[in-house]
């Protein structure tokens, strides 16, 4: 194929956005595009999110930053997707009339057709559907990673919290067949990956359009049972929805790891209900206790709002028990910002900023302080980690190395200068030696060296010049659907 134009996708917000991305990615490469090398792209995809307050800002600030350059290049094509765009539609072409494609969360497929019907008929092109058009996990994808990748199981989300947009951007949940899972797994494997992270707006009510609420713990073990899986993770669980055969399925299955992500918001009974949050702290703490028993070194983190409407000092200092008794290894921790369409919006008692403000640095520096006596626990043992591309390149004076430990921990490892060196997607076995609050170190040397067919993959992926080839679609990859005794669905 001959590749006349280039792109780029920049991404803002989420794991969802960055798994959706790659298949924007894989549909332009699909197309006959090719991936930017000299940061120059014919085409730029900016992917939003719209979650947080300054959202707005960051994508027009972009664009304003971007009408010179489409000024200069003749045939420079802009593109927004993602939440932003469903929810502001024609604004951003209004405000930045330079734009070529405004799409939405509903049909990431439509990209390539946009741009070329922007082109032909020299006018932006605003398509935003209402509903999804085609499950983001058939479209063909350009993985980042060649030795983990991401795999939406649902979107979509049926919660009515009041701070959240989500569901007015996503849609109401809807479940992917297990089959078609399983098999988009199974490719993942094939292609070289050892590591697969379950996507979903609330991954443990995967099952509520079949009816079968422990459909998620079933799907853990299936996916634990493929071949040279080697680690699974999913986020995010709900609390409302977590049931102990999760835990239990987790628990049983070695390929799950011992890390979990539980967003506690607030740790005040009375914000939780103006949050319609539907379980209270001691539901909360509950979890995790249960959690502990069975897997007693999982390393659990938390999202958490400071500051919603109506929060007094008394409610913040609930909050800081949770904290306190929660035991973190991190945390997620935001300022509450209005975001316009939400019911929390226009409630009364908003918090001043100066208040929420003093709050979250007294909640960052409790969660820090917890951190780092969690992480100081593990000096002394030993951990296996997963060497990584992406969160760190070799440090030239220490030769240290990145990778995650199996709870999902940070870990920066010395590397004997003489010694085999390890690839992106092998597994090193280290002897943690000392701790920050945000990472581990490893500097006694690397204890064993196991390649891995991940390693492998990362080596073709540099001999090729082309890249990471495009995964197709879980309708056709793998070895077919595998049944895990839940109803398959039509395929939408």
């Amino acid at each position: 194929m001959t590749i006349d134009r280039t792109y780029e996708v920049k991404t803002f917000g989420c794991q969802m956005n960055v798994h959706d991305s790659e298949r924007m990615s894989g549909s332009l490469e699909s197309a006959g595009y090719a991936r930017s090398l000299d940061g120059k792209p014919d085409v730029l995809v900016i992917n939003t999110c719209a979650v947080r307050e300054n959202a707005a800002d960051k994508l027009y600030g972009t664009l304003g930053s971007l009408a010179q350059v489409k000024r200069e290049r003749p045939g420079f094509q802009i593109a927004v997707g993602g939440c932003l765009a469903q929810k502001d539609r024609d604004t951003i072409v209004d405000r930045a009339p330079w734009v070529d494609v405004v799409f939405g969360t509903h049909n990431m497929g439509s990209l390539p057709t946009l741009l070329d019907r922007a082109k032909h008929n020299d006018e932006a092109q605003v398509e935003i559907l209402e509903s999804l058009e085609t499950f983001p996990s058939t479209l063909p994808t350009k993985r980042e990673s060649t030795y983990s990748g991401w795999v939406s199981i649902s979107v979509g989300c049926n919660n009515t919290c009041t701070f959240c947009i989500v569901p007015s951007l996503r849609g109401k949940e809807k479940d992917r067949r297990p089959g078609e899972i399983l098999a988009e797994i199974e490719a993942l494997v094939a292609d070289g990956a050892v590591e697969v992270t379950l996507l979903g707006q609330n991954v443990n009510t995967y099952g509520v359009e079949f009816g079968d609420r422990l459909a998620f713990g079933k799907l853990l073990r299936a996916a634990g049972a493929i071949e040279g899986l080697e680690r699974i993770r999913f986020t995010s669980p709900h609390p409302a929805a977590f049931t102990d055969d999760v835990i239990t399925a987790m628990a049983e299955t070695p390929e799950v790891m011992p890390q979990l992500h539980m967003p506690l918001q607030s740790g005040s009974d009375a914000v939780l209900k103006a949050m319609r949050r539907s379980y209270r702290s001691k539901r909360f703490l509950g979890i995790l206790d249960r959690v502990r028993e069975q897997i007693p070194n999982a390393a659990i983190t938390t999202d958490i709002i400071v500051g919603f409407p109506g929060e007094t000092e008394e409610d913040f200092a609930d909050t800081l028990r949770v904290v306190e008794e929660s035991r973190f290894a991190s945390a997620f921790t935001f300022q509450y910002s209005i975001r316009p369409g939400t019911p929390a919006a226009t409630m009364p008692d908003q918090v001043p900023k100066e208040v929420v403000q003093e709050r979250f640095e007294r909640l960052t520096a409790l969660q820090d302080r917890i951190s780092r006596e969690e992480n100081e626990r593990q000096v002394g043992t030993t951990v296996e980690v997963l060497v990584s591309a992406a969160e760190g390149k070799k440090d030239a004076a220490t030769h240290r190395l990145t990778g995650r430990a199996e709870d999902g921990r940070l870990v920066h490892f010395t590397v004997a200068a003489d010694g085999e060196q390890p690839r992106p997607g092998d597994v090193v076995t280290v002897e943690v030696t000392e701790a920050a609050t945000f990472h581990l170190l490893a500097d006694a040397g690397i204890q064993r060296l196991r390649r891995t067919r991940a390693g492998d993959a990362w080596d073709r992926s540099q001999a090729d010049s082309c890249g990471v080839p495009a995964t197709p679609g879980a309708e056709t990859a793998g070895k077919g659907p595998v049944s895990l005794g839940i109803p398959l669905m039509r395929a939408r």
